[in-house]
């Protein structure tokens, strides 16, 4: 099983940055629900910690707190870039380092996080809008 100790300190930050990355991607797609949608992916990681024990990876990952910083990013396009960079790097680590098995858990949470946090604020008439699938599909893509 694949844990924290098998990554270096400047990976295991990628891991983590992944996952909160497609979550922010989401969040800032569609205006308004912000508070909702972080409040979602918070839930997304606490709900996630209620299947401990079944991957170690993915339980040390989901112990983490989310960290998320729009604030470095200059344009929405920036975020969008490197959010979905984020995404690509952290799923390419855990494919070095982990099992298929634990690849296979990591990319469903990321596309289950980005899908809760899409679902937790309705845009318009619709639950998810058209930029949130968007996003999601980028994020879809990203993971492979």
């Amino acid at each position: 099983m694949t844990g924290k100790a098998d990554f270096s300190e400047d990976e295991w930050r990628q891991v983590l940055e992944g996952p909160p990355s497609a979550g922010l991607l989401v969040t800032t797609a569609e205006k308004g629900g912000m508070w909702k949608e972080t409040k979602a992916l918070g839930k997304t990681y606490v709900d996630a910690r209620s299947g401990h024990g079944q991957s170690e990876l993915l339980d040390a990952i989901v112990a983490a707190k989310p960290v998320i910083d729009h604030s470095r990013y200059h344009s929405p396009e920036e975020l969008r870039e490197r959010s979905l960079g984020h995404v690509r790097d952290a799923v390419a680590l855990v494919a070095a380092k982990g099992s298929p098995e634990e690849l296979g858990e990591f990319k469903a949470f990321i596309v289950h996080l980005a899908e809760a946090v899409a679902g937790a604020h309705k845009e318009g008439d619709e639950a998810v809008g058209e930029h949130e699938r968007e996003a999601i599909e980028a994020i879809k893509a990203a993971v492979g």
